[in-house]
C-alpha cells in the first residue's frame, strides 16, 4: 500500500468549510465501486444509480479498517458521528480514530448528513469513563467540549495506508465531491473500506447534500486544511 490516509469514510471537511456552507456545497457520494478507468471512478450509489467521479491526477486513497472501543484512548484525536443524546451525552453512531499526522482535521462540532439531527464532532479525547460495556468520552475542540457515549453498537474504525488497487468492483467507498458547472463530480480523495469494512455513514441514508446514495501520511496531513472528508 503506497498511498496514505487523509477523511470521515471518512469522515471530512475543514471545520471552516463546513461551518460556512459554501455556495457550491459538497456532494457526499456513498456506494460501491463499479469500475476505475484511469481517473474516472464509477460508483453504484445506495439508490442503485450509477455515478461517475473524476478524480484528481494525484488523488489520494484512504483505507478504512475495523477498530474497537479499546483502541479509543485518552489524547487520541477522533471524529464521531452522533445522533441524539442520553443523560447529557451525545450517542455515537460511529467513531473514527485519526493517526497523529491528521490531528486537527475538521476540528469542531457541526451538523452532519448521516440522518436527521446527526452531528459530527472532531476533537481530542480529554477523558474516558468506563460504564459496563460502554464508555463516556469527554472530547475537546477549539471553542468547546462534548460528552459522547460509545456503546457496543457504535462502529469504530481507523485509517490505514491504501492505494488505488483497493478500488475494485464491489468495494465500499465514500467520497466528498464538488459538482462542476457542467454537472460532473470531481474529487481529490476516496475513502475505501478494507476487507469490506463499512462505516456507519456508508450504511445509512443521508440527508442534505448527500448523494446517498487517501500519498503518504505527511502529504495527507499537509492537505487536511483544504477540503476534508470524514
Amino acid at each position: 500500500m503506497i498511498r496514505a490516509i487523509t477523511a470521515l469514510l471518512i469522515a471530512v471537511f475543514s471545520a471552516a468549510a463546513v461551518a460556512q456552507a459554501p455556495a457550491n456545497p459538497p456532494v457526499r457520494v456513498r456506494g460501491t465501486v463499479e469500475k476505475l478507468d484511469g481517473n474516472m471512478l464509477t460508483v453504484k450509489a445506495r439508490n442503485g444509480q450509477s455515478m461517475t467521479i473524476k478524480l484528481a491526477d494525484n488523488f489520494v486513497v484512504v483505507g478504512i479498517q475495523k477498530a474497537s472501543i479499546a483502541d479509543i484512548g485518552k489524547d487520541k484525536f477522533i471524529g464521531t458521528t452522533t445522533v441524539g443524546e442520553k443523560d447529557g451525552a451525545l450517542i455515537a453512531e460511529e467513531v473514527h480514530i485519526f493517526p497523529e499526522a491528521m490531528r486537527g482535521t475538521g476540528e469542531g462540532h457541526y451538523d452532519w448528513d448521516l440522518k436527521p439531527n446527526s452531528k459530527m464532532t472532531n476533537a481530542n479525547v480529554a477523558d474516558i469513563v468506563s460504564m459496563k460495556d460502554a464508555r463516556v468520552m469527554t472530547v475537546q475542540y477549539k471553542g468547546g467540549e462534548k460528552k459522547v457515549l460509545v456503546t457496543p453498537s457504535t462502529v469504530v474504525v481507523s485509517y490505514a495506508p491504501s492505494d488505488k488497487s483497493e478500488l475494485k468492483p464491489g468495494a465500499p467507498i465514500f467520497s466528498v465531491t464538488q459538482r462542476q458547472p457542467d454537472g460532473s463530480l470531481n474529487a481529490a480523495r476516496v475513502n475505501v473500506g478494507l476487507k469490506g469494512q463499512r462505516r456507519a455513514s456508508e450504511r445509512r441514508i443521508e440527508g442534505p447534500g448527500s448523494a446517498d446514495v487517501g500519498k503518504h501520511l505527511c502529504a495527507a496531513s499537509g492537505a487536511r486544511r483544504a477540503q476534508f472528508e470524514t
